[in-house]
């Protein structure tokens, strides 16, 4: 991660630490070096960049620098308007845009805002692009072979426009109606849709393939974003979908690239569980290419159990989506995610998608002809104990040869009933320590023990 730009964009609390000043100059670099590129190339016109946004009040204040930095640099700016990352992800892949920008802090509450660069492919942009951003944030910008200490403006009928491109964010919704391969007539299905980006698409989707659809949370106003909704307070769909006696609940976060789901019951259907209920279906129809599902190290251990006991085999990533991607791409699997809901099915999409997981686990459901709590009741999930632990260095604290010992010994009397993984934070001085095993109690017990000497060593703030 950079100085500016985490696995998941420029993130930060709107005008404190990410600003609009920021915004502009981001928009500046990017009209200007794709259309540096174009010209490096011999083609002399305007780069075109897209971009779309969340429910956030201050996501029009970043739409509105972003776009005068881009036009000023030469670049048309296409506007979306509000809709979800994944939407930009895939009209910014199809309608062939130099990139695209969304603006959107995903889970985080109003006051947070964030700028994720996507590239032409509809991918998270390459790292090299991104360190040449962050050069420019900083006034060291080396490009092109020469020293930019500033960018030069475009002129005449060269400055760049901006273009309503409210068409590509329906012709989105068009690509997921057209994904449903059965009607949902019959189904009464609930979804929450944060106050967020989904709130004008994820009823229509659903209406059009013939759900009785119950929606809660669409009605954004700017500061209700996340607030007590979504995946990140599932509890509210749970107790929802009870009530009303749906069949099945879908809760998107802000932005839409993840979902969590709600079986008839109540009960959470994590990321996890729709890993299993769509890998398992994908295998009985051979379609599972390489028989592997990518996850990552936080997926619950009671999963790989589960896959070890239908044949399927996994890979672990680190933690984030975008690692998950990368392994996906390179070694050409097509189901990949995390527990909180990032699913990328990489047929049909470039990143994950709430909407679209939430097409997927209906799929099933039609097709088996059986209950989502029926769907996920063969995979057990293990009690976890995690604890955050406040440190002084983090990487001295994970070099302790005690505490190495100390994890080494749960890791050796847990055998194949469980594991332990100590991790570090990548935004906080914390050290992760979390143990999976049958029960609470010994979860507890062993987090307890390699706790106490980290504490005892004197790691601890």
């Amino acid at each position: 991660m950079g100085k500016y730009f985490g696995t998941d964009g420029f993130r930060g609390t709107a005008n404190e630490n990410l600003t609009a000043d920021h915004a502009y100059k981001v928009g500046r670099f990017l009209g200007w070096y794709y259309g540096e590129l174009k010209r490096q190339n011999g083609d002399d016109s305007a780069p075109r960049i897209v971009i779309g946004k969340d429910t956030r009040r201050s996501s029009y204040m970043f739409e509105y620098s972003l776009v005068g930095g881009l036009t000023a640099s030469g670049a048309d700016a296409y506007l979306l308007h509000v809709t979800t990352t994944p939407s930009v992800a895939y009209i910014s892949r199809v309608d062939s845009f130099d990139c695209a920008i969304m603006i959107s802090a995903s889970h985080n509450p109003y006051y947070d805002n964030g700028l994720k660069l996507i590239n032409g492919s509809g991918e998270k942009m390459e790292d090299s692009v991104i360190e040449l951003v962050e050069a420019y944030l900083d006034g060291k910008l080396n490009a092109f072979g020469k020293e930019w200490t500033e960018l030069p403006f475009a002129k005449g009928d060269k400055i760049g426009r901006t273009v309503d491109y409210v068409s590509g964010r329906n012709r989105y919704v068009g690509y997921l109606i057209s994904l449903g391969m059965y009607s949902f007539r019959g189904m009464k299905i609930g979804l929450d849709c944060a106050n967020g980006a989904s709130w004008n698409i994820a009823k229509a989707v659903f209406d059009a393939l013939g759900a009785e659809t119950y929606v809660i949370n669409a009605e954004p106003d700017g500061v209700n974003i996340n607030e007590n909704a979504g995946s990140t307070h599932i509890e509210v769909l749970q107790k929802f979908v009870v009530e009303k006696g749906l069949d099945a609940g879908f809760a998107f976060d802000g932005d839409a690239d993840r979902c969590l789901c709600v079986d008839e019951k109540g009960n959470l259907i994590s990321g996890d569980h729709i890993l299993y209920i769509y890998g398992r279906y994908l295998k009985e129809r051979d379609k599972l290419v390489n028989n592997t599902v990518v996850a990552t190290i936080m997926s619950n251990f009671g999963l790989f159990k589960a896959f070890d006991e239908i044949g399927i085999e996994y890979a672990k990533t680190k933690v984030g989506d975008k690692y998950v991607y990368e392994y996906m791409k390179e070694n050409g699997c097509i189901l990949g995610g995390e527990q909180s809901g990032h699913i990328i099915f990489s047929k049909y999409a470039s990143t994950g998608d709430g909407i679209l997981t939430s097409l997927k686990i209906m799929q099933v459901i039609m097709s088996r002809k059986k209950k989502l709590s029926e769907l996920a009741a063969p995979f057990a999930e293990y009690p976890q104990v995690l604890v955050n632990v406040r440190v002084k260095d983090k990487a001295a604290a994970q070099a302790d040869a005690d505490v190495q010992a100390a994890v080494k010994n749960v890791t050796d009397a847990l055998g194949s009933t469980g594991r332990i993984l100590v991790r570090e934070s990548g935004t906080e001085p914390v050290v992760r320590v979390m143990v999976e095993a049958e029960d609470k109690e010994t979860c507890q017990k062993y987090v307890d023990e390699v706790v106490d000497i980290i504490r005892r060593n004197g790691h601890t703030v």
